[in-house]
């Protein structure tokens, strides 16, 4: 276990998480090998609006995402490479009309400092493709604190094989 990995599972440990709990995507954190394409094949892989979220940092417009009422045990993943972000179990109803959750996959989300309201704001990407999903905000339930305001143009859901609700 590298140092990374050590620091991941002691934060998920000390949120009450613990090792078992750990999210399969979890061991495949330190495989995620960053994919680039050109615009033209971007421009080609999404729709209009995905391109306009995932490649050039839009923002989709508020209450119009279908995953707003998605409620069934899976994981949403990045909409341009399909790298999981987030498992069902930490989303939760923000009343911002984005899905939001409290906590991403430990490395599969990279953040940056946005600027462009004039008031610095974290947002982060998707940490394969570079795709924008969001922002992070620190006003998010227990235990993290966190809410990742999430695009859903930016996301799919995958459904989990498990068939108990």
């Amino acid at each position: 276990m590298n140092r990374r990995q050590f620091m991941e599972r002691a934060f998920l440990t000390a949120l009450g998480v613990g090792l078992i709990g750990l999210h399969p995507a979890l061991a495949h954190a330190d495989d995620i090998k960053e994919i680039t394409m050109s615009d033209a094949e971007w421009k080609d892989k999404l729709s209009p609006q995905a391109y306009d979220v995932l490649r050039c940092e839009g923002t989709e417009r508020a209450f119009t995402s279908p995953l707003l009422d998605e409620h069934r045990k899976g994981s949403f993943v990045c909409a341009g490479c399909g790298l999981t972000l987030f498992d069902s179990d930490t989303k939760f109803d923000s009343g911002t009309g984005w899905p939001s959750f409290f906590q991403a996959i430990p490395g599969h989300v990279k953040t940056k400092t946005d600027t462009k309201l004039f008031v610095p704001r974290t947002e982060y990407h998707c940490a394969q493709c570079g795709g924008h999903q969001g922002h992070v905000f620190n006003d998010g339930p227990q235990p993290t604190g966190l809410r990742y305001c999430n695009n859903g143009v930016s996301l799919a859901f995958k459904p989990s094989d498990d068939k108990k609700e």
